[in-house]
């Protein structure tokens, strides 16, 4: 089977994202630095790149940022469950200064990353969400052999993916940025995901370094 190659991209920048509050499953939109950041990636993929499939968390702030892309290259976005962010539970809500207050002892874990804890009121394992994020991207890559398919996600769910092309444990220190709207490129075959290039902000150069950041 030939390659699948992929364009993981992490959404565009949200109010959220910028008060460093967790947002999981919640669905919050992209503020409007996002959406410039979403305009800027389309028109780089349009100009340098065939794509002949995109695929999108259903939460809005990627399907947005995926829309983007679609209307530059003539595709239509395909939601899927799969992609989402890790569901936090209780932190959902929360900025990272809250949770070490209001809920030291399961921040403990969350600093540590401990994989097989479970953050409380639902949240999702690392475990789980790794298994969930490798399930997500064996079933869609798949369908692809030999193509070119644009996956937009989450943080969250590029950490993942990141680890799974690196063989890197889910409890080494990341290393790697997460930036929003950066290019990530992966080959997939049935063997796993290898990486080809990580973190191309080259889109974003116009729009300044202060709202680039994340």
């Amino acid at each position: 089977m030939e390659p699948t190659r992929i364009l993981a991209i992490r959404h565009g920048e949200t109010a959220w994202n910028v008060d460093t509050r967790l947002q999981g499953h919640l669905d919050i939109p992209l503020n409007d630095v996002g959406l410039i950041q979403a305009q800027h990636l389309a028109q780089a993929l349009a100009q340098g790149e065939t794509i002949d499939a995109i695929y999108a968390s259903d939460l809005s702030r990627a399907q947005n940022t995926a829309e983007a892309i679609a209307q530059r290259v003539g595709q239509t976005v395909s939601t899927h469950a799969g992609l989402r962010e890790r569901h936090f539970g209780a932190f959902q809500g929360r900025t990272f200064a809250e949770i070490e207050v209001e809920l030291p002892e399961h921040a403990w874990h969350w600093r540590k990353r401990t994989p097989d804890w479970t953050p409380p009121e639902g949240g999702e394992s690392l475990l789980d969400l790794r298994e969930r994020i490798v399930n997500t991207v064996d079933e869609l890559a798949a369908r692809h052999p030999g193509q070119h398919i644009v996956m937009v996600a989450h943080g969250g769910v590029l950490d993942i993916l990141y680890r799974a092309a690196t063989r890197l444990d889910l409890q080494a220190a990341r290393t790697w940025d997460l930036t929003n709207t950066a290019v990530n490129r992966l080959l997939w075959t049935p063997q796993g995901l290898s990486l080809v290039g990580w973190g191309d902000t080259t889109h974003l150069d116009a729009l300044g370094q202060d709202e680039a950041s994340v």
